[in-house]
């Protein structure tokens, strides 16, 4: 693991209180994978009483941005990111603990390379799977993040 999860967790805190203090953590970071999870709780319900899609795709973004975080800080280089575009999918209510799970992690490290080589930016779209308790998938978002080198 290149970087620890309370690291993150910690930026979280500071860069996206939001996501903090709806309980947005991450569990796991490698090169190639991220788990975040989310408990729906009061503070990040909706009047249907399961977890607001906004949450889910803030745990689901986290899981795609962490690896894109630190795979950028691993090269050494200021390097831009930013989401262009999102889907969303949801299958069933979001109640309880949901974790999400992004894999595409290899996708980056290209990216980052071409951006460097070539000074264009780079586009790579990343899938995060969001699973209940039960191993049920609630929900699946898919995040077009770009890269660029800065300057």
């Amino acid at each position: 693991m290149a970087t620890g999860t309370s690291k993150f967790n910690t930026f979280t805190f500071f860069k996206l209180p939001s996501a903090w203090w709806c309980g947005v953590r991450l569990r796991y970071l490698d090169e190639k994978k991220a788990v975040t999870t989310v408990t729906h709780r009061w503070v990040n319900q909706n009047p249907f009483k399961s977890m607001f899609w906004a949450v889910q795709g803030m745990a689901a973004e986290l899981s795609t941005g962490a690896m894109v975080i630190d795979q950028i800080r691993s090269s050494g280089k200021k390097i831009s990111m930013l989401v262009q575009n999102n889907k969303a999918h949801f299958s069933k209510k979001a109640t309880g603990k949901i974790t999400f799970t992004c894999e595409d992690g290899h996708l980056i490290a290209d990216a980052i390379q071409k951006t460097i080589a070539t000074g264009e930016g780079q586009k790579i779209w990343m899938k995060s799977v969001g699973v209940n308790d039960d191993g049920v998938e609630v929900s699946t978002f898919n995040f077009e993040w770009t890269v660029k080198l800065k300057g």
